[in-house]
């Protein structure tokens, strides 16, 4: 038997305010009781006009339908979540969802559909996502939000990535017996390169400052996915198998991941109860619950003496993480990165990432061009000579601004831009090409974007970095750790070394465009250092080269990042372009595939486009509140 009382303060005007200012939610579930908060805290009104003005008594139904599903939670396992059937391209009104994964484009659809807001929206479709999608996000990771506020008509950035212990040294990854940087592959799979999270954090700065609706109607749904299980896809038993090799030296990892020794098979019904308890804690305590107490504490154990299976022969270094570092985390408010470019604005997400600057210095490079008129693979050489001038660039000076001097001004600035474009030729720049000096001009993953109908828009690009992350599953809570902290160069002596405190250098490009002051455009993809390259080429095809959102999105992708091959993805090498583009110099190596694009295109008459990827990762989901007919 279940029992429900909710009595919640309403934000509606003082005619229809009801009396109770405060209350409790209580539900009991058998012999157990469930106690959960959902006083509201006073702060400023949501987005746009989601003040819930007017809207209280039917939010009300809808919240209480909503937490049901996490009350639900606490019973035997119910019927697993069906999967939505998959689009990639969905056009339709009322608000607009892409992410990779279907169930979680369908929770950020249901959120819209109740009353929320694209950022109330995008946290449940993110909680959702750490549930379906755990290898490449989840609780023990971090990421960036950029928030566009038809309210306010402004454009704001929030800042959740990792953070090195305070004990971190910039010689922390040097092999103290040899002088040398220890291997990168011993870097990803250790407690020492595990940073303190910052998702939780981020999750609910959103909420406070930017939603409408309490964190425990945002988890609610992931509760009810993680209890009840979803359907295994070919992607999540591949990532699985590609692990399995460090999946099996944890127990904790184990004992999830590989039941009877083997990933998942696909068509199975997979269950994390432990992520469900998690979620209901945080729902039930809010976020400190995670940076403090039972949650910390296994976090801590969890970094500082990782869950081997006794007998492994894996070198696995234990972290530096301690109580203090995490309770002192906090998600930072940052100014966007803003660039006008052939009449729009492109804002995107500042250092620590290096996304807005490094996606940015190229396109403000390729302004000069007049790539219109230009062939595709003339287009495409200019593309590739800013991108390796931008990486040069990004390299050398972006770093955690709270650390070292970050010239983005300089950066940015159009006469830079003219002083780096000056050096792109006739044939191909030879690599790597040294830095620019900005300073006289200077005053990886997945992916989710949503929008709902006041107008705001939110994308927001989030990992825990390798897939698998470390590889280590928190025991008893369900999610795995991060190994973010390997994003540092492993050397000392660089803008990106490491330091206790400070937050490594990203490639996540959430990126929303404007046109007269309103959205067009907003995207982003996962894909490590490659993101950058993957949201260059889906402005230009879009912008410059005229392909529509799902054109652009199904387009064979190329990453030059200063190196000394550009990668190229197979569909890429039966093209024309790639002969003309040898022929001026550029050298090719073949990649699966680069990045998963995800976005949204605001059209006429108030329809919007939601797109995904048609095939990438397995292909993406893209929905809208009401379809077009």
């Amino acid at each position: 038997m279940i029992s429900i009382r909710v009595d919640l303060e309403s934000p509606c005007p003082p005619e229809t305010k009801p009396r109770l200012k405060r209350g409790r939610l209580t539900a009991a579930l058998g012999s157990r009781r469930l106690d959960l908060a959902t006083r509201t805290r006073r702060r400023k009104p949501g987005l746009g006009e989601m003040t819930v003005r007017g809207l209280m008594t039917r939010s009300a139904f809808a919240l209480v339908a909503i937490l049901s599903t996490m009350l639900l939670a606490g019973q035997p396992a119910l019927a697993a979540r069906p999967t939505p059937t998959k689009e990639a391209t969905v056009i339709g009104t009322g608000g607009a969802a892409a992410s990779v994964d279907a169930i979680a484009t369908s929770v950020a659809i249901e959120i819209l559909r109740r009353g929320g807001n694209a950022v109330d929206a995008a946290v449940a479709a993110a909680a959702a996502l750490g549930v379906v999608e755990p290898f490449s996000c989840g609780l023990g990771g971090g990421g960036f939000m950029v928030i566009y506020s038809a309210r306010d008509r402004r454009v704001f950035t929030l800042d959740g990535r990792e953070t090195a212990p305070s004990a971190f040294r910039d010689d922390s990854f040097i092999n103290p017996s040899t002088g040398l940087p220890i291997s990168f592959a011993e870097g990803v799979t250790s407690g020492l390169g595990v940073g303190v999270p910052g998702t939780p954090r981020l999750w609910e700065q959103a909420l406070a400052r930017y939603g409408t609706i309490p964190l425990a109607a945002a988890l609610a749904p992931s509760i009810g996915i993680a209890r009840s299980g979803f359907e295994v896809d070919q992607t999540f038993h591949d990532q699985v198998a590609s692990n399995q090799d460090r999946f099996k030296d944890f127990s904790s990892t184990r004992d999830l991941y590989l039941p009877g020794g083997d990933a998942p098979a696909v068509g199975s019904i997979f269950r994390n109860p432990d992520l469900a308890r998690t979620y209901q804690t945080l729902a039930g305590r809010g976020m400190d619950a995670f940076y403090g107490g039972d949650v910390a504490n296994a976090i801590l154990t969890t970094v500082q003496h990782p869950p081997l299976v006794p007998g492994g022969m894996r070198n696995v270094r234990p972290g530096l993480m301690t109580a203090g570092d995490l309770a002192s985390y906090q998600a930072i408010s940052r100014a966007p990165t803003a660039i006008h470019y052939r009449g729009y604005e492109i804002f995107s997400m500042g250092p620590p990432s290096s996304g807005g600057s490094t996606v940015g210095e190229a396109l403000k490079i390729l302004e000069g061009f007049d790539l219109g008129s230009l062939t595709r693979a003339q287009a495409l050489y200019l593309m590739l000579e800013a991108s390796k001038l931008a990486y040069a660039d990004r390299n050398q000076y972006v770093a955690d601004p709270d650390f070292v001097s970050v010239p983005l001004q300089g950066l940015l600035s159009d006469a830079y831009a003219a002083q780096r474009r000056a050096l792109i030729g006739p044939t191909a720049l030879p690599v790597p090409v040294a830095p620019g000096d900005p300073s006289p001009f200077n005053s990886s993953t997945t992916h989710l974007t949503v929008s709902d109908r006041f107008g705001n828009v939110v994308s927001y690009t989030f990992t825990i970095e390798q897939i698998g992350g470390s590889g280590i599953v928190v025991p008893g809570h369900g999610f795995l750790l991060n190994n973010e902290l390997t994003d540092f160069n492993f050397v000392t002596g660089t803008a990106n070394s490491p330091a206790g405190g400070k937050r490594p250098r990203s490639s996540m490009s959430p990126t929303i465009v404007l046109k007269d002051g309103k959205p067009i455009l907003a995207l982003g993809s996962p894909g490590g250092a490659s993101i950058i390259t993957t949201v260059l080429q889906m402005l230009l095809e879009r912008l410059d080269l005229g392909r529509t959102l799902p054109g652009a999105i199904a387009t064979a992708r190329i990453s030059q990042r200063n190196s000394s091959t550009t990668q190229a993805e197979p569909a890429f090498f039966g093209t024309p372009e790639r002969l003309a583009l040898e022929a001026l110099g550029e050298k090719f190596s073949s990649t699966p595939e680069i990045g998963a694009v995800t976005g949204i295109e605001f059209l006429s008459d108030g329809m919007v486009m939601a797109a995904a990827e048609p095939v990438r990762r397995g292909g993406g989901s893209a929905m809208v509140v009401v379809p077009q007919p």
